[in-house]
């Protein structure tokens, strides 16, 4: 039998696995590392991510005497390769939801039972899948709150599954892991990840049991507080590449509230942003092009700009605005960005500069280390307000209030905007309204030591807001 491991990570509490060792047949774990039919392929921080990730998977499967073979190409060649290889009669299989995805699915099962080889698909990704929860005219939600609502009132997980307590089976031909090309090379821009990440099942777990010790509690407040280094789970990763199940997460925030460990207030607010993940898996299925078309058509009348020069700054963290360019950096050299900052930075790039949401998005599918490709592109479309119970798009950040409001003793934009440490907290947001003197005692010279900004907050702003009014009106008029 073969359990065919994708974005399913981990041995516990997945659920084709465990069907699979029930029978007490020998298994093949297999990967299968098929670029071509994906959707789009990794970024080169999920890469990294999941370089490491398969490595401790690997030693996780041998440590019950199993073996995890790794293979490069054609999922469904590489699948009768092994099945060839091992007289497999059996395919088990966690479901994706890409519909590029689903399609060689459902292309592998109808030739595989063709020939007689049983197939079983489980839910292993999301509480409920995307086609489960209905509004009452039957169609499926469109805005969060109502969702998150019927989520709650209705969602029960399964009894968990414990990891299998023997792999053995045969060991068929597996590639090195070198060969599958993740880990980046000339350069290695990765080193300053490895002491903050632990990639793997282990990890993952230990990333939860520490946010349930005690950060929960403040979660409500401090989530939006980018100089906490607590204040989030640090899970999307882990929950990207399926290390832990949302369902695990559940049970063990629940048992939590329930023994009074962690308050309620605390445990329903995480839970919440775990429902706006499986939200976004719902837009996927239903909008397949969400990362590259405005899920709101009214944006396709939108008079984005171009502007490589401004582009860059924002990627670069080099916008004059300290806010933005610590969230940016904070991006490049850990793979990770806090969420508050994440929609700072998006307003920024969407609204001020007025570029297209989609150049932000394809910026954060390559440099984060938990780019989803669903919640990464609703994200994105949320703040840009093109996408479903989007943010208005006159609502504009003002990234200098909003730093001065959750970055207010500045220790956010010390860590990652060094060169501004010695000014005072009044001016940290808005280095150029400080005077000479200041700036001399800081020891910067803006335009030099950092950058002037690219543009004035006033000027950004009326840009957006004219820029919505083209739209509007080029809307009605078509």
């Amino acid at each position: 039998m073969i359990v065919w491991f994708r974005e399913d990570l981990r041995l516990a509490d997945n659920p084709a696995l465990a069907a699979a060792a029930s029978k007490g047949r020998p298994l093949v774990c297999l990967y299968v590392h098929d670029d071509a039919a994906a959707t789009r392929p990794l970024g080169g921080a999920s890469r990294w991510w999941l370089d490491k990730s398969l490595e401790s998977l690997g030693k996780d499967i041998e440590r019950l005497g199993g073996h995890l073979t790794l293979r490069i190409g054609d999922s469904a060649a590489c699948l009768d390769e092994v099945i060839a290889e091992t007289g497999a009669e059996a395919v088990f299989w966690n479901r994706r939801y890409e519909t590029s995805e689903r399609d060689t699915d459902a292309t592998i099962k109808a030739k595989l039972k063709e020939r007689g080889i049983k197939v079983q698909s489980f839910n292993a990704r999301l509480l409920v899948e995307p086609w489960v929860l209905k509004t009452g005219s039957g169609g499926f939600y469109k805005v969060f709150t109502p969702y998150w609502k019927a989520l709650r009132a209705s969602y029960e997980p399964p009894a968990a599954m414990p990891a299998p307590r023997s792999l053995k089976g045969p060991k068929p031909t597996s590639v090195p892991q070198a060969e599958l090309g993740l880990h980046p090379r000339e350069p290695d821009w990765s080193r300053s990840f490895d002491p903050l990440w632990s990639p793997g099942e282990a990890g993952a777990h230990q990333r939860l049991k520490d946010f349930l010790a005690g950060p929960v509690n403040t979660y409500p407040d401090e989530r939006d507080l980018p100089g906490k280094e607590d204040g989030t789970s640090g899970l999307s990763p882990h929950l990207r590449f399926g290390e832990i199940g949302p369902a695990q997460v559940w049970r063990a925030v629940i048992a939590a509230m329930e023994a009074g460990q962690i308050s309620e207030g605390g445990g329903w607010k995480f839970l919440s942003e775990i429902a706006w993940r499986e939200f976004s898996y719902v837009l996927l299925y239903h909008y397949p092009d969400i990362a590259t078309a405005n899920y709101n058509h009214d944006f396709d009348h939108m008079p984005w700009r171009r502007d490589a020069a401004a582009l860059k700054a924002w990627q670069r963290g080099l916008t004059g605005f300290p806010i933005v360019d610590a969230g940016m950096r904070q991006l490049w050299a850990t793979g990770w960005m806090h969420n508050r900052v994440r929609m700072i930075v998006a307003s920024f790039l969407t609204k001020h500069l007025l570029l297209h949401w989609r150049e932000g998005e394809t910026w954060f599918w390559d440099t984060l280390v938990d780019a989803d490709p669903a919640s990464n592109p609703a994200s994105w479309q949320w703040t840009a307000g093109s996408g479903a119970d989007a943010a208005p798009y006159f609502r504009v950040f003002n990234p200098i209030t909003q730093g001065q409001k959750f970055d207010k003793d500045g220790s956010y934009v010390r860590r990652w905007c060094p060169e501004l440490a010695r000014l005072p907290d009044k001016l940290l947001h808005s280095p150029w309204a400080a005077d000479k003197v200041i700036l001399e005692r800081a020891g910067i010279r803006l335009g030099e030591d950092y950058p002037k900004p690219v543009i004035s907050h006033e000027e950004g702003r009326k840009q957006a807001l004219d820029a919505y009014e083209t739209l509007k009106s080029q809307r009605d008029s078509g």
